[in-house]
């Protein structure tokens, strides 16, 4: 399958990068028009990408409604996690403010390219990362394959252990089935975070401080836990979460069924208890 290849540099300088999200600069900012949505691009052209099909704790995240500030993941994995993949891009030391910017950077940037065949709704590109230079020219159309999938930063993080599979529809079924087996094969070989994991064995939701800094858990129910408990007038009860996850219609595909519902659908509430009932890797969600 064909995705757009586009050279360029990894900056990180002034931006809060984690493990699956950085700043990206093309060499040529033209090739953009290439893609069929839309991408938000600063003066020189740069973007942010989103890295396809990995989601990794979050370092600064700030849900919607007033009564909760930013807040995180348990550090040592969401931490890890940036540290991760600006390693893997080839930055050497990296300096932050208490805010997750970064102020210094060495090297100040770092060569690499990408793969990508759209921008979401955010107008991030979503794309696999890789470090270095291409072999081939700028702007080409390239065959992504299992091999060249296998270099990638995305693929790296799942390896590590550090990111969790997130799948959405426009993935090409046999990259996805490959990342589902490496993601796989880092929990039961006990890599990363998995020793941690909690997203199906479940947790019970004590306080905001249960999902900020004690339990790992996979990124997007934690970010629909923290929107609504923003909206749940200083209460951590649960009475309402299933039916807030309802409003927010994210609609998903279970494999290997290929049963079309809602995120309500494979969460599992009993008084303070919560799970995922499906492993990660079974759930394709639907593009918004």
């Amino acid at each position: 399958m064909a995705m757009t290849l586009i050279e360029g540099k990894f900056k990180v300088i002034k931006a809060a990068p984690d493990g699956d999200s950085i700043r990206f600069y093309p060499n040529n900012p033209n090739l953009w028009e290439k893609l069929p949505t839309r991408v938000s691009t600063n003066r020189a052209g740069g973007v942010q990408l989103r890295l396809d099909s990995v989601d990794t704790l979050e370092t600064h995240y700030n849900p919607k409604g007033d009564s909760i500030s930013t807040q995180h993941q348990p550090l040592e994995f969401a931490h890890g996690a940036a540290s991760e993949l600006l390693k893997f891009l080839g930055f050497k030391k990296i300096t932050r403010n208490d805010n997750e910017v970064v102020t210094a950077s060495q090297p100040e940037e770092v060569p690499g390219f990408i793969l990508t065949r759209f921008a979401d709704v955010y107008g991030r590109s979503v794309a696999f990362a890789f470090k270095g230079n291409a072999d081939v020219e700028d702007g080409s159309d390239v065959y992504f394959d299992k091999p060249l999938l296998k270099k990638s930063a995305n693929y790296h993080m799942l390896a590590k252990g550090l990111a969790y599979p997130t799948f959405y529809s426009k993935l090409y079924p046999d990259i996805r089935q490959e990342l589902a087996t490496v993601a796989d094969k880092a929990r039961k070989e006990n890599k990363g975070l998995w020793p941690l994991d909690k997203t199906n064995e479940g947790f019970i939701l004590e306080e905001l401080e249960t999902i900020t800094d004690n339990v790992v858990i996979l990124p997007k129910l934690y970010r629909r836990l923290l929107s609504y408990l923003a909206i749940n007038d200083g209460s951590v009860s649960l009475d309402g979460f299933l039916a807030y996850l309802k409003s927010t219609k994210d609609r998903l595909i279970i494999l290997p069924e290929g049963h079309v519902t809602g995120f309500d659908y494979v969460v599992k509430v009993d008084g303070q208890n919560i799970l995922l009932t499906t492993q990660p890797e079974d759930l394709v969600f639907l593009e918004k």
